[in-house]
């Protein structure tokens, strides 16, 4: 079973011979939260999420297909356990149902809540990211920020030439004053393009009932000028 620890970047393996531990993740979904306390008291107060798993001819566990054992299936560019070699290449291939059975040899868990007591190699001690998230809302959620907290006093840096300096990625969806001004500039813009083609339009269909009205006199003017003409012949 391998376990990481998202919070620390620390990960650790450790073989699991006796059946009976693993008998309460048989049959769980890649997801699903499972807790550790059968797979020993260290693991006491530990929630786990299952993040996926091999079988022992080494085939990963794909999710959303709902079976426990092996499956081939048509793969195409954008769906997982499949990188595409050449452009608009399909491939037929054997991948593993996302249910926890009996024939997996690696078991990949993942961190959710931690217990009483510290492991040693995953609790312990801290491994420090080389490169961290850009996306605000992504540092929000590593760091379990609020709203209201400044967000580019968080941002993972890495040292450049043995610490003489320290660079930072810029952070992308960060809603700034700025931002937000631009926004109301923007959005005031196309309040007044509105406002000026509805005034427009007013304009312009007053103008189309005055040539209407004008082209009915003209006829009207026209019509009697020839029953008059017609009423001198006669």
């Amino acid at each position: 079973i391998n376990i990481a620890n998202p919070t620390t970047g620390m990960q650790k393996k450790i073989e699991i011979d006796d059946d009976k531990k693993l008998y309460p993740l048989f049959d769980k979904r890649m997801a699903q939260e499972v807790s550790g306390d059968t797979l020993g008291d260290e693991f006491k107060g530990y929630v786990f999420r299952i993040g996926g798993g091999n079988d022992k001819q080494g085939f990963p566990m794909k999710q959303g297909v709902l079976c426990n054992h092996r499956v081939r299936l048509l793969f195409k560019k954008g769906m997982s356990c499949y990188r595409e070699r050449r452009k608009g290449c399909r491939k037929r291939k054997s991948v593993r149902g996302c249910i926890v059975g009996q024939d997996l040899a690696v078991l990949h868990l993942v961190m959710v809540k931690k217990g009483e007591a510290d492991i040693p190699g995953l609790t312990d001690d801290n491994k420090p990211r080389r490169l961290g998230p850009k996306r605000a809302s992504k540092i929000r959620k590593l760091f379990g920020l609020e709203k209201k907290d400044d967000v580019r006093q968080f941002v993972v840096r890495r040292e450049v030439k043995e610490g003489k300096k320290s660079k930072a990625p810029k952070i992308q969806r960060l809603i700034t004053p700025q931002l937000l001004q631009r926004k109301r500039y923007f959005k005031a813009l196309t309040r007044k393009r509105m406002e000026a083609g509805k005034e427009m339009k007013a304009a312009y269909q007053k103008r189309l009932s005055e040539y209407h009205h004008e082209q009915k006199e003209k006829r009207a003017a026209e019509l009697q000028k020839k029953k008059a003409k017609k009423g001198n012949m006669d």
